[in-house]
């Protein structure tokens, strides 16, 4: 997509003038003629660049910047200026302006100035982007900012706008239907239904009524019509939870509907047609059941255009206390507890627990603790099972988990062990003088300190980064700057 460029200028051959300098250039070039009309361009088309002359005949020019900063909008502002007024101008860009152009603008300064601040502010933009992505603990309900969970995040972002089919495995617990659930408000779908059907928990005879509906009379007990869950998400999402689990015989059927957006209620004879997009789930490896002939190669094909794997909690790092502290202050809130913390064996615990059930198994548990228990902080004694018999368990001190994992913990140095400074040549023979090449700067000490503690960990950054109490993201940041200086030499 062009990038776009406001001219705002009353001076009509001006700006005749202008655009027949850019007329060859790789951007929009827009033309406005009033500070009113400025204004509404760049809230219904955010320009990437604004040329903005002093004096306009409605509004000033210094007003509109002004108006521009504290709507936050992220544009570059270029000052177009009369020879007079260059003070102003200073004074305009120390109050926001990025720069100005003395009239008459010539054609290779115009050119050269909205290529620089074009090419700043895409950087600009690059650089928050990846800083967003880093950032993102929190997303459409997930809680996590772990690498695992950004990949998801990422897909999100690229499949909700589209209708494409959407696929999401993984373990129970870890947030399907979440994940589902942004990929609907994150589309254009977004203010239509969202209706979930778990096909797991659905008796046969009930599946096909469930999602096509029915007539009255279609079947015993059927004494009024029944919208299905395809006609109730018409122009929204349809969510099939644990699809491998459905009958191969409601497959086919569900597999035409798909192919053609037509169905017909049970009892009926007259086909109905629905805009829906649909979200499929499974917690099975649906290849296994590919080769176990319990699912239809032909409807796996079809909902498996965009497939996304939910990472196991256990995967997912230091993301696993960042969802237990966001549980505890939800439920002590909601109970009218005083938790506010979790103690740091505790932390360590859960992080090296399995986490067989999850996400919901991790909820449980946190709700289990404020439900039984009056304290300010989780210790270890409120972990319930199968947590408290937890055969890694980690001991009440930070060294002892050290020595359960092979390292050594560091003896804390006494003031009596700490070397004195040698203050003349008179009493050298008495104090011990210093070492001064033991004395390294912070920045290679922190740097030994990860990269042993990635070393430790056998390259896993996400385990590297729990025991140092860093995050993930500070860490792998932190070795892309070092290995970009590294091929640079």
């Amino acid at each position: 997509m062009l990038q776009k460029v406001l001219l705002v200028e009353d001076s009509t051959s001006l700006a005749i003038l202008y655009k027949q300098y850019v007329k060859d250039e790789p951007y929009e070039f827009f033309h406005v003629t009033t500070g009113e009309d400025a204004k509404n361009f760049i809230v219904k088309n955010p320009p990437q660049l604004i040329i903005l002359d002093l004096k306009l005949p409605d509004i000033s020019g210094a007003e509109i910047l002004q108006w521009i900063r504290e709507q936050k909008i992220p544009t570059a502002v270029i000052i177009a200026t009369a020879h007079g007024t260059i003070d102003i101008a200073v004074t305009l860009i120390q109050s926001g302006a990025n720069d100005f152009l003395e009239k008459p603008i010539q054609a290779d300064r115009l050119k050269t100035s909205i290529k620089n601040h074009l090419a700043h502010n895409k950087l600009e933009g690059l650089v928050e982007d990846i800083q967003n992505d880093f950032n993102r603990n929190k997303y459409q309900g997930f809680i996590g900012s772990s690498l695992p969970m950004q990949a998801v995040y990422k897909i999100i972002d690229a499949v909700a706008p589209t209708n494409a089919s959407v696929f999401i495995s993984g373990e129970s617990g870890t947030g399907k239907e979440v994940c589902a659930e942004a990929i609907h408000y994150k589309s254009q779908r977004y203010n239509k239904p969202f209706i979930a059907i778990n096909c797991g928990a659905i008796p046969r005879d009930l599946m096909e009524s469930e999602i096509f509906g029915h007539l009255k009379g279609a079947f015993t007990g059927a004494t009024t019509d029944r919208k299905g869950a395809a006609m109730l998400a018409n122009g929204g999402t349809l969510f099939l939870d644990e699809l491998c689990e459905m009958e191969l015989d409601m497959q086919k059927k569900l597999l035409r509907f798909l192919q053609t957006g037509r169905f017909t209620p049970l009892g009926g004879s007259k086909e109905i047609s629905t805009d829906i997009r649909i979200i499929c789930a499974t917690n099975r490896d649906p290849l296994i059941e590919l080769n176990e002939k319990r699912f239809r190669e032909d409807l796996y094909y079809r909902v498996n255009v965009v497939p996304i794997q939910m990472p196991p909690l256990r995967d997912r790092g230091t993301d696993i206390l960042d969802i237990a502290r966001y549980f505890l202050k939800k439920f002590a809130k909601q109970d009218h507890k005083k938790f506010t913390e979790i103690k740091r064996n505790v932390e360590l615990k859960l992080c090296h627990y399995s986490w067989p059930g999850n996400v919901r198994q991790l909820q449980n548990i946190i709700r289990n603790i404020v439900v039984l228990h009056n304290d300010t902080h989780i210790l270890m004694e409120y972990l319930p099972e199968p947590l408290n018999s937890f055969k890694a368990a980690i001991k009440n001190t930070e060294n002892q988990h050290l020595k359960t994992n092979n390292i050594t913990p560091i003896k804390p140095i006494t003031k009596t062990e700490l070397p004195l400074p040698t203050t003349s040549a008179t009493n050298a023979d008495d104090k011990k003088t210093i070492n001064t090449h033991l004395i390294r700067p912070m920045a290679d000490i922190e740097r030994e300190a990860i990269e042993n503690a990635i070393d430790y960990c056998e390259g896993n950054v996400l385990n590297a980064a729990v025991l140092l109490e860093l995050s993930p993201s500070t860490l792998y940041r932190k070795k892309q700057v070092w290995d970009t200086y590294e091929e640079s030499d």
